[in-house]
């Protein structure tokens, strides 16, 4: 029996579809979609638990996107040649999502809930990060999970000066905005992005571009529920409450926690204690055969610090640790601390630490990207390393986990604008961020950080780049709110907002918003942006403090780098028969060398320890390339003998001619005794044959010429 398959669609800006069918694949799920934009596919599958497992207190929602290699037609590399663990590419994309729906779940509903979403057919001029939230969304819709959507996510480019939502990877490529934006009908709920230094306004204009051709994928979503049949959100009961318990612990304690946090103590560790303390001697005096229910407690307490410090800011206009609400914490920093790299920076603002290198490599060290969508290499690469007693915790080392991939990415998108660009710069860059102690912006710091390392190293940056990570509180009731710059890891939790903004002097580079909460208006936005570009600034200039502009030259052990542009026809000789002559080159003079094909040239990147190993390499690379001049003197190496004359190597892999009569101006009746193999000699580039090519050489012409022979009246 033919399934019955129910479709929608909607239409960008610029005419082109996406479609959203049910009803064919995964009919098992709580919900199950496939969207269509061109040729690009997804399926979108949602499954969650009926009840919450006995103890949670939280949402444990798990998003997977995952690209299938056949989508493209191709076959994973590796060992295995199958998909596996998801690619940072991957991770990233499952994070846009996560971050986009996450908000909409109910507070009270903790059932295990997996979204998973896959690329089943890819297309170039579909990009599917910018439709996984998309189907995500209408999966939820059409099931029974109480998901408060819909919502949408686009990506937004100015291209050529004009937006376009979801543009093709070649358009994509050329933007200097480029954004990823997920909203409901009412509000935006997630940004990520970068951009080459634009202002706040240009920022603006693009968000309410990509806001309104969400709203229309957000309606499409609600006919297309209507269409299925819009299910009932199933009933759940996943919190026990006692109220009565509440109100006695709101009245017992909130004033005394207000006083904690009116402490303004600046120490974490210390304001943890002081707001723990009440919550501490309660439990303590309870009885051991108490029917209080302690988990409740807990959770009601966590509720009252939350309100408490939140009230202080909106009441009194100061913080936790006792700054206003525009205040940036105490910044130090230093460049040059480890001897031995190529670059490395310590950026610290409050209790929140970094530690950033920079090591430059060759063509050699490329990163190899291999995905169904993406394939090739990047030169530029940065790490973030997030180690538990940043925090003073325990916990174990198990490689990088989603967070650290997402937070170097904003670092590495917020660094990447300032780099030079390829064809001046012949290394493959590194940076790698250990975060050492944390409470709040860790991703911050390693912009800063980075930045910082960059100079160090030497690297013709355009300029420093800050970040900021910006908080807000806000009260629907009364209509008040706070916006918070450089907000600590408490105010990242209690808080409305986590905006983080990257940015040179002249512009912004990345961003990434998280929101909490309903109903932030375009006015309150743009006071966030301006406000986060007030903080910067003060960052940066305490950055240039340390270092202002890239260090002259590299450091004394960095490997020296030079390119050499040749013409597409002498990459061949270069290389030689089996790679023998680029090798020899190599074991000779102790460099790296690096040839390939770019824009219908050689380009030759030629990596070197000391001046003397560079010098080497590049006399042998640019004699092979040289072109001979009639009329030139060139150092020879006789490389044979015969009865007609020498043949001479004048330049590397060009032998000529030298005849028996160019020797010497003295007639030679043989060349016995005359030359030997292996001699040096200088030699004239007299003729270039024109129909074969070859070179005639003379040695004599550098000769003095013997004076004439006087003859006598008998002779």
């Amino acid at each position: 029996m033919k399934p019955t398959v129910i479709t929608k669609s909607c239409k960008l800006p610029d005419g082109r579809e996406i479609i959203i069918e049910t009803g064919k694949l995964a009919r098992q799920a709580d919900g199950s979609v496939v969207l269509r934009m061109g040729n690009t596919m997804l399926l979108a599958t949602v499954v969650s638990a009926q009840d919450a497992k006995e103890g949670t207190d939280f949402l444990p929602l798990s998003v997977d996107y995952q690209e299938k290699f056949a989508s493209t037609g191709k076959v994973p590399g590796g060992f295995l040649k199958r998909e596996s663990k998801l690619s940072d590419y991957e991770v990233l994309i499952s994070r846009l999502v996560d971050r986009a729906i996450r908000p909409l779940f109910p507070n009270d509903y903790h059932a295990d809930t997996q979204v998973m979403i896959y690329l089943i057919s890819g297309d170039e001029g579909a990009l599917p990060d910018a439709l996984a939230a998309f189907a995500a969304s209408a999966a939820l819709s059409i099931s029974d999970i109480p998901f408060q959507g819909p919502i949408s996510e686009v990506r937004v480019a100015r291209v050529d000066g004009k937006f376009v939502i979801n543009p093709s990877m070649a358009d994509k490529n050329r933007a200097d905005i480029d954004l990823i934006v997920a909203a409901s009908i009412e509000n935006i709920l997630m940004v990520e992005g970068e951009m080459k230094e634009v202002s706040e306004e240009e920022m603006l204009e693009a968000l309410k571009i990509a806001h309104e051709a969400i709203i229309e994928q957000c309606k499409v979503q609600i006919e297309f529920a209507d269409a299925v049949g819009r299910k009932e959100k199933r009933v759940y009961n996943h919190e026990d409450n006692d109220e009565t318990l509440r109100v006695e612990l709101w009245s017992k304690f909130y004033d005394q926690v207000y006083a904690a946090a009116a402490q303004l103590i600046k120490n974490k560790k210390l304001r943890s204690e002081a707001l723990s303390k009440p919550l501490d001697e309660y439990l303590e005096s309870l009885p051991e055969d108490t029917t209080v229910n302690k988990s409740l407690v807990k959770r009601y307490y966590k509720e009252i610090v939350k309100k408490a410090a939140r009230n202080l800011s909106l009441n009194e206009n100061v913080r936790l640790d006792g700054r206003k609400t525009r205040e940036i914490r105490t910044i130090w920093s230093e460049v040059d601390y480890l001897p031995s790299t190529h670059g490395s920076a310590i950026f610290t603002r409050g209790e929140t630490q970094s530690l950033t290198t920079v090591t430059l490599g060759t063509k050699l060290d490329e990163q190899m990207i291999d995905g169904a969508m993406i394939s090739g290499s990047s030169k530029f690469i940065l790490h973030y390393n997030f180690p538990g007693f940043s925090t003073g915790e325990v916990k174990p080392n198990r490689g990088p986990g989603r967070r650290e991939v997402g937070h170097g990415n904003l670092a590495f998108r917020a660094l990447k604008q300032v780099l030079p660009p390829d064809e001046k710069n012949p290394y493959t860059i590194r940076i790698v961020s250990d975060i050492l102690e944390s409470n709040g912006s860790s991703s911050m710091a390693t912009v800063c950080a980075g930045s910082l390392a960059l100079m160090d190293a030497g690297l013709p940056v355009k300029g420093l780049v800050s970040g900021i990570a910006m908080g807000m509180i806000s009260d629907s009731e009364t209509g008040k709110y706070a916006i918070l710059s450089d907000i600590l890891g408490d105010e990242d939790h209690l808080g409305d907002m986590d905006f983080k903004v990257t940015g040179t002097e002249q512009g912004i580079t990345a961003c990434q918003m998280d929101l909490k909460v309903d109903g932030l208006t375009y006015e309150v936005l743009k006071e966030a942006l301006l406000q986060a570009r007030e903080g910067r600034l003060h960052i940066l200039n305490e950055m240039k403090k340390t270092i202002a502009v890239p260090r002259a030259d590299l450091k004394p052990h960095t490997p020296r780098a030079e390119t050499v542009i040749i013409e597409k026809e002498m990459i061949g000789a270069i290389i030689g028969p089996g790679g023998k002559v680029v090798q020899d080159i190599q074991n000779t003079t102790g460099a790296t060398v690096v040839i390939e094909e770019v824009n219908n040239k050689g380009v030759v990147n030629v990596f070197a320890n000391t001046k003397e190993v560079m010098d080497a390499a590049l006399r042998r690379i640019r004699g092979i390339v040289a072109v001979p001049e009639v009329g030139e003197v060139y150092d020879g190496k006789v490389k044979s003998i015969m009865p007609f004359g020498a043949f001479v190597e004048f330049m590397p892999g060009k032998d000529g001619l030298l005849h028996i009569s160019e020797i010497k101006w003295e007639r030679l009746e043989t060349m016995e005794g005359v030359l030997e193999v292996g001699e040096e000699i200088k030699v004239k580039l007299i003729e270039v044959d024109k129909k074969t090519g070859k070179f005639r050489l003379s040695r004599k012409v550098l000769l003095p010429r013997p004076p004439k022979k006087e003859t006598t009246a008998a002779e």
